[in-house]
């Protein structure tokens, strides 16, 4: 880097409430100068370590379009690059040296170096040594324990959306390819964008949602499906928007999908006419919600 910059430093694997408390510190030294950025790695640290990570709570577009919107600057770096440094070789190669920082920013339990021994007293130690300096977030809790992106992701998982979006301090979303379907949405009454998830991102409980869908840059409210859809007996785990108020042909396109609140469980009905009346239903209820907001 050529500019003196301001570098956050984490995993920043789902840009929870805890990490933006980093990255807001990074941004705070614009006053003295220093470019803020963020140190990314090409992949979590578990999947260089273990051979295996954990889903995915945001993909990489939509990181980088969400940094974008914040100012923040993204720097790559291979894990398996850094991970058998020491923790004053990171400091001196990477921090000072390719990232040239004046200042780094990382939270109470950011861990570094060969076996992740160092922490951010010795971050402060290694870095003012260089006059580099350090500025750590302390805890930032809900519900009596720290946000996490493990907690994030449970919660995802068991259908606690509201949680979750306050924990992550936005609605938890996903942006993914339009694809063809079987059309039964329509001759249910209720056309639908159909989209896959990939292999390692993070599935919600199975059921419906309160959601909103972004359409050309604008907001339309929605009902989502996430499942298998029992009564058709399909077992292909897809998600299904209807969005109300909209017409148009959205194959191929990437479109976001962002869900608000969990409405009830998938469950597998006696025929399709029961479907029909429950899908109506379902559509009433997301409406309701979100004129209630």
């Amino acid at each position: 880097m050529q500019n003196k910059t301001a570098v956050a430093l984490g995993s920043f694997d789902g840009l929870h409430t805890g990490h933006l408390d980093v990255i807001k510190n990074a941004l705070s030294f614009k006053r003295d100068g220093l470019l803020p950025c963020i140190m990314l790695f090409d992949g979590h640290p578990l999947e260089h370590l273990s051979g295996s990570a954990p889903p995915v709570l945001i993909t990489e577009e939509a990181r980088r379009e969400f940094l974008k919107r914040l100012c923040v600057e993204p720097v790559y770096v291979d894990f398996s690059e850094i991970k058998d440094m020491s923790a004053a070789d990171f400091v001196n190669t990477i921090v000072a040296g390719r990232l040239n920082a004046g200042a780094v920013c990382c939270g109470y339990n950011y861990r570094f170096g060969k076996g992740a021994a160092a922490g951010p007293n010795d971050l402060k130690r290694l870095c003012g040594r260089l006059g580099i300096k350090t500025l750590v977030s302390g805890e930032i809790s809900f519900g009596g324990a720290p946000v996490s992106s493990t907690r994030i992701r449970e919660l995802i998982e068991s259908g606690d959306i509201r949680t979750a979006n306050l924990m992550l301090g936005r609605p938890f979303s996903f942006k993914f390819t339009v694809v063809g379907g079987y059309k039964r949405g329509r001759i249910l009454g209720a056309p639908t964008i159909n989209q896959n998830f990939p292999g390692n991102f993070v599935v919600p409980r199975h059921g419906v949602y309160v959601s909103e869908t972004v359409v050309g840059g604008l907001p339309f409210k929605s009902v989502t499906n996430i499942g298998v859809r029992p009564t058709i007996t399909d077992n292909r785990l897809l998600s299904e928007t209807h969005i109300f108020d909209f017409s148009g042909d959205l194959y191929g396109c990437r479109i976001e999908v962002r869900l608000l609140d969990f409405l009830r469980p998938e469950k597998k009905f006696a025929s399709f006419d029961e479907l029909k009346k429950q899908i109506r239903a379902d559509a009433e209820r997301a409406k309701s919600a979100a004129i209630r907001g």
